[in-house]
């Protein structure tokens, strides 16, 4: 059977055109580095530990992306390259730019994610609606009483929160 060249071309661009764009963004390999086991905060962005694991870094490299961006309900999960981002988004793209994983999950999916207890350089909390995370010391998260626009945000926090009702998760190894 001879599939005419037009029709396979379609084709392939209908199947290209239905794959997930998650795949196709790019992470950053590198960032700004801090000496040490903690990240800092310089302002809105996020300095790397130097002595923590690349992958550790390249979260916090990706998340550092995202300090600009608005959020949106369901933001971020068609795809890791959107305009906007929710809380489990957020999460998503800082452990899809770690290698970690490779489709955005929602809080739900976080609260099984990985191994329980929390995590020597990551740990995930996740609860039903909301999951933030902790990255080398610092907290990942959409929520913060000390914005002063109160507007959630994919933003570095420089303050912990309550941990109730959550439950701690942290990627295999870290």
């Amino acid at each position: 059977m001879r599939i005419p060249f037009r029709q396979l071309l379609l084709s392939v661009a209908l199947v290209a055109g239905a794959a997930p764009a998650s795949f196709a963004i790019s992470f950053p390999s590198s960032g700004p580095t801090v000496p040490g086991n903690t990240a800092q905060l310089r302002g809105a962005l996020a300095l790397a530990p130097t002595n923590a694991p690349n992958s550790v870094k390249r979260a916090i490299w990706a998340a550092n992306e995202l300090r600009t961006k608005p959020y949106r309900y369901g933001g971020g999960h068609r795809s890791f390259n959107d305009s906007a981002y929710d809380c489990s988004a957020t999460i998503s793209y800082a452990l899809a730019g770690a290698g970690l994983i490779s489709v955005p999950l929602c809080s739900k999916e976080f609260r099984a994610y990985g191994s329980r207890g929390p995590g020597k350089w990551i740990t995930v909390y996740a609860r039903s609606g909301h999951t933030f995370a902790v990255i080398a010391g610092l907290r990942l998260d959409t929520t913060s009483p000390h914005n002063p626009s109160r507007r959630w945000a994919p933003r570095w926090q420089p303050t912990s929160r309550t941990l109730a009702g959550f439950e701690a998760r942290h990627p295999v190894g870290l």
